[in-house]
């Protein structure tokens, strides 16, 4: 390996040595086991550390001892890991020796070791160990290094006392710890940014297994659990494999974060799944490195569950009440427990213990027994599930149970059956996103979007989501839809449109499994269709009869409106924590309601933007004229705004503006800005009247995010006498209202200065965010054809860095162009913004002009 040590201590070469070690543990990660990588670094501590203390002098004193404790003294050490010490004592330390120690921690700090130290005495030492159960554990695994040696078996034979702390008491803290650590990661392993120690699934919940074994079987090591019985060597072996994958991520870790970082951050996983051997693609290679992390995880929970279930029973030894449930399962306290060993020679029971957990809301889990006798009969499996009939038929009569999608399907994924059921559902397993749109796997994120579904059927969540809650509750064949949900995403990860590729394993499904053809061929749709509500509430004007009547005609039947509604608020709501928000629930809401009104009545007499801003103006002017108003007045204002305006608005909106349109005095010189104080389709809406003038769309953005307010939705209308009416809808970073009046005021008053001046802050120096720097999203521009003789329809896709819609106002400001309207979406990095544009004359753009501003907009939105 390398050439021994020199002796005595000396800083400078011990130094060179330590760098020399690292280079090659770094030239040797894939040549060289990681458990001995790690062991190696460990054990060259140690002689550095010995040397230390002689060097300092401590070596001289009888009164102390040098323990490693936590992973340093398991010899475990990455390669930027804390060396964990303690400096144990018999009595209290001297002056001189005080002096020692504090040269001692000094060295090894001078050597760029990251210490964490404490000094002691051993009646010191255990008073703390007892009131706290992670320094307990830390010195379970302890040994010596320096010192005198009497001293470190003083303090194992009191900490092996059980006087100390009992098995009990050690197992429930580890139980109660491990369960708070897990709600700190919402009790998923599927995190895009995993922490390789704390997340579920990670190197903690191994430990957490090794602690309880050796605190109650007194062992040194998990590999001894074998002969007790409690742990079989199949077992034994996958978690050494496991541990070797994580050990070998974060080993890679440390190298390319040059820190004790424990956090798998999107900016080192290509450089980490580079050194780990996934190839040098970038993307590409962090999914493939993810996806057998993701099934690492998974492995690692259920061994995690299964076995500190045993222990449960081993160490508390409580006794459990047995209900017999048929002539293979039964209840034993919480557990499903199969009652023979040959439970799952009956292939189909696989599934129909699923179908039981859904009958008895007091099963939670699977007993431990269970899962191995389910573990070892996968293991034996020569095809899929879905090959056999009767598997099939249980199948279906799983999905039909009312209760099947809740806590059944839970564990029915957490415990593979799905993915040893049908290879399609296996393929997505682990299958990551390297985005910041889609916060989960997607098999995870499929779980939640039926987690979803299903908390539409529960009668106490019925106020969150009325509609769908309507929707599910009078739905002859609810199975359909989480039939779509399982198949929706399926396809994702084999290149080509997910959708088009899952509708077609959606009708193999169907085929196979002998559903009636109008079932299987709506599955089908809705798996095609999935995206289409969405993609439609978020990038046309769906307040535009036009755009309705075009969706109606795709949709067909109120049934499919039900079905694909319901889908598409399970599915955004899955997707990532922070996409939900008023303003989607609001849009789609909307889309539903004005699409079934549609289609109630008739599509060939679908109203026409005309006719819908007539309606809306006849019941604006009875609201103000109840609140004193003459018609008269209100028409004058109104003859000279276009009837798009009124089209657009509700009546309700139509009359707040109007009545302070009314109100507002010397509007030649001073604009009126309205900031709503309740929700508007979703956001605060900000109403614009001011004279019009170059420039000012691009003025009010701005201003909007010098104040940190984004902007979601925007309309720009000209009146027929120089005036402008802006409308736009904003919310807060995190997706809420502006809900103080304070704010509402600032805002509104900053607006109105910009406007009177001209003069605005300019934002764009913000500061990137680290997630968003390891995206390289290309700046595209697209005109798109419509039937609009006086504008065009404009779509642009960009990096979604801070002011990026400043900017874009800015480039058309510079280069003459006139805004319409702004429809503003954020999917993760990426900016997908709809404008409509025209030249400053108010006709289409040429080639030569749409050339010219596509430059513009690259040059200003591409970075460096």
């Amino acid at each position: 390996m390398l050439t021994p040590l020199p002796k005595p201590f000396n800083l400078v070469e011990y130094k060179e040595r330590i760098k020399q070690f690292s280079d090659w543990s770094e030239q040797n990660f894939n040549s060289i086991p990681v458990r001995y990588l790690v062991k190696a670094r460990a054990e060259f501590v140690d002689f550095i550390l010995r040397n230390v203390w002689t060097y300092t002098g401590l070596d001289e004193d009888n009164n102390l001892s040098l323990v490693a404790v936590g992973g340093y003294g398991r010899k475990e050490l990455h390669p930027q890991s804390d060396v964990d010490l303690l400096l144990l004592s018999k009595k209290s330390i001297s002056s001189s020796s005080t002096e020692k120690i504090s040269l001692f921690i000094t060295t090894l700090w001078d050597l760029k070791f990251d210490v964490g130290h404490s000094v002691r005495t051993i009646k010191e030492t255990l008073s703390i160990a007892k009131d706290d159960i992670t320094i307990a554990t830390n010195l379970m695994e302890r040994r010596p290094l320096a010192g005198n040696n009497d001293i470190f078996k003083v303090l194992c034979d009191e900490l092996t006392n059980s006087k100390f702390i009992t098995s009990k008491e050690f197992y429930l803290a580890k139980r109660e710890e491990q369960v708070q650590r897990h709600n700190r990661y919402h009790s998923t392993s599927y995190n895009l940014e995993p922490n390789l120690k704390a997340n579920p699934g990670c190197l903690r919940d191994l430990q957490t297994i090794s602690w309880v074994a050796k605190k109650h079987f007194d062992t040194q090591s998990v590999a001894e659990l074998v002969k007790h019985g409690y742990l079989q060597q199949d077992e034994y072996q996958e978690m050494e494999e496991c541990q070797d994958y994580l050990w070998q991520m974060r080993f890679a870790l440390h190298v390319v974060a040059k820190r004790s970082e424990n956090r798998l951050l999107f900016d080192y996983q290509p450089e980490v799944a580079e050194m780990m051997g996934f190839g040098d693609d970038g993307k590409a290679a962090v999914e493939r490195m993810m996806k057998r992390f993701f099934r690492v995880a998974r492995r690692v929970v259920e061994l995690n569950t299964m076995l500190l279930q045993v222990f449960n029973s081993a160490i508390l030894g409580i006794t459990r009440e047995v209900t017999d449930i048929d002539n293979d399962f039964a209840i034993h306290g919480r557990s499903l427990l199969a009652k023979h060993d040959d439970v799952f020679f009956n292939r189909a029971n696989m599934i129909k213990m699923f179908t039981h957990i859904a009958e008895h809301d007091e099963i939670e889990k699977l007993h431990s027994s269970t899962i191995r006798l389910l573990r070892q009969v996968r293991r034996r499996l020569m095809g899929d599930l879905q090959d056999l009939a009767y598997c099939r038929e249980a199948l279906l009569e799983f999905f039909r149970h009312p209760n099947s999608m809740g806590k059944a399907f839970t564990l029915m994924l957490r415990h593979s059956v799905l993915a040893y059921y049908m290879p399609n559902w296996r393929h997505i397993v682990g299958q990551m996103q390297f985005d910041l749109f889609h916060a989960y796997t997607v098999d995870e994120h499929t779980h939640r979007l039926i987690q979803n579904l299903h908390r539409f059927t529960i009668p106490e969540y019925k106020s969150e989501f009325p509609l769908c809650s309507g929707i599910m509750k009078r739905l002859d064949k609810p199975e359909l839809l989480y039939m779509a949900g399982i198949f929706h995403d399926i396809g994702k990860g084999r290149g080509g449109d997910h959708s088009k590729l899952g509708a077609i394993d959606a009708t193999s499904f169907g085929e196979l499994h002998k559903l009636p053809k109008s079932d299987t061929k709506i599955i089908s749709w809705l798996v095609d269709n999935h995206l289409l509500m969405s993609v439609t509430a978020q990038k046309s004007d769906i307040y535009n009869p036009d755009v309705i009547a075009k969706f109606a005609k795709i949709v067909k039947d109120e049934n499919r409106l039900d079905l694909l509604y319901c889908l598409t608020v399970a599915d955004v709501r899955a997707t990532n924590t922070n996409l939900w928000n008023d303003w989607k629930s609001t849009l789609l809401a909307d889309l539903y309601l004005v699409t079934q009104r549609a289609l109630r009545q008739g599509l060939e007499n679908a109203k026409d933007m005309r006719e819908t801003a007539k309606a809306n103006k006849e019941q604006a002017l009875v609201l103000l004229e109840k609140n004193g108003h003459y018609a008269d007045h209100v028409q004058k204002i109104w003859k000279q705004i276009r009837t798009l305006y009124f089209a657009r608005h509700a009546p309700k909106h139509i009359e707040w503006h109007t009545e302070k349109l009314l109100a507002h005095s010397n509007r030649s010189k001073r604009p009126l800005v309205l900031i709503s104080e309740t929700a508007v389709r979703g956001g605060t809406q900000v109403f614009v009247y001011a004279k019009d003038q170059p420039g000012l769309f691009a003025d009010i953005v701005t201003t909007f995010d010098t104040k940190n307010a984004n902007v979601v939705d925007a309309h720009i209308l000209n009146t027929k006498d120089g005036y402008v009416i802006d409308t736009f809808i904003i919310l807060e970073q995190d997706g809420s209202l502006i809900s103080t009046a304070e704010r509402r005021e600032d805002i509104r008053v900053l607006v109105e200065n910009v406007i009177l001046t001209g003069k605005c802050s300019s934002t764009f120096s913000k500061r990137i965010p680290r997630q968003i720097k390891q995206f390289k999203i290309p700046v595209t521009v697209n005109f798109k054809e419509d039937s609009n003789k006086y504008s065009n329809m404009m779509e642009l896709t960009a990096l979604d860095t801070p002011g990026v819609l400043a900017k874009i106002s800015k480039v058309f400001k510079q280069n003459n162009i006139m805004l319409y309207s702004a429809k503003i979406s954020t999917i993760g990095e990426k900016a997908e913004d709809i404008f409509r544009v025209s030249t400053i004359e108010r006709t289409k753009l040429n080639d030569e002009q749409k050339a010219s501003l596509v430059e513009a907009l690259k040059l200003e939105l591409e970075l460096d």
